[in-house]
């Protein structure tokens, strides 16, 4: 993929509209984020720092806010699966955008 517009189109019409309000979320949080491909996967940097990356999956979008964004949101990202910087929001549930966002906001300042 080289592009935001081509990785959100390969996948479902549903699973398409909650990558793009995971996107959104980003955007509007930190608009001064420059979107890139890395890692196979929408990435986020901000002052020239990584912030943030999501991706897509059958059964859910994974959001990767390492290394600070996890652990400060702990308690409250305690409900999803998680893996080792990574936590996966199911496709069958709303997307917790403003979760997203107050972990975006936070990565943010400490980038």
């Amino acid at each position: 993929m080289k592009n935001l517009d081509d990785y959100i189109a390969q996948f479902p019409q549903e699973t398409q509209k909650l990558l793009q309000q995971v996107r959104e979320a980003i955007l509007e949080t930190a608009p001064g984020a420059v979107e890139s491909i890395s890692y196979a996967m929408p990435a986020y940097k901000l002052n020239g720092k990584p912030l943030v990356y999501f991706a897509g999956y059958k059964n859910h979008i994974g959001f990767y806010a390492t290394p600070t964004g996890h652990e400060a949101f702990k308690d409250e990202l305690s409900k999803y699966k998680q893996g080792k910087g990574s936590v996966q929001f199911p496709v069958s549930e709303p997307m917790p955008l403003d979760l997203i966002k107050r972990i975006v906001a936070f990565r943010a300042a400490n980038n």
